[in-house]
């Protein structure tokens, strides 16, 4: 899958950016230094308005920015099963882990079979792996 590219000419706002500026941005994302983007700025980006774009650059395997939008990915996961799903509706996560199964590579796989552990064994959360990238970094199957 091919998620559509743009050219990318800024964020007007980098605290609450678009789907469109997310999209071009990740596809050239050399041309923004993320050491000038805001503090955890992805922790700001990986809430419910961004992250069907996410899951689909994360799903694209030529996209420069898919480790970062996998790493989005498992903070959304962490943040909605840490919060009892208060933080966002089950449903959409559960959504976007059988989007990562049935379209996805192995990373994707992984980071879908990581989530339905954590929904089971919510005391497999380690923020080092789940908001810091660690998952992203170091892939492994959790618990087993």
């Amino acid at each position: 899958m091919s998620v559509q590219q743009s050219a990318f000419t800024g964020f007007t706002n980098p605290v609450d950016p678009t789907a469109a500026e997310l999209r071009a941005w990740a596809y050239q994302p050399d041309s923004v230094s993320l050491q000038s983007m805001p503090a955890d700025w992805d922790l700001l980006v990986a809430g419910d308005h961004l992250i069907g774009t996410l899951a689909d650059l994360a799903l694209d395997p030529r996209c420069p920015a898919r480790r970062f939008a996998l790493h989005c990915l498992h903070i959304y996961a962490a943040d909605t099963v840490r919060t009892n799903f208060r933080a966002h509706p089950k449903r959409r996560l559960r959504k976007l882990v059988e989007q990562a199964e049935a379209r996805g590579d192995d990373l994707n796989r992984q980071w879908a079979y990581n989530t339905r552990m954590l929904i089971a064994r919510p005391d497999l959360f380690n923020y080092h792996d789940w908001c810091e990238g660690g998952l992203v970094r170091n892939p492994r199957k959790l618990g087993s």
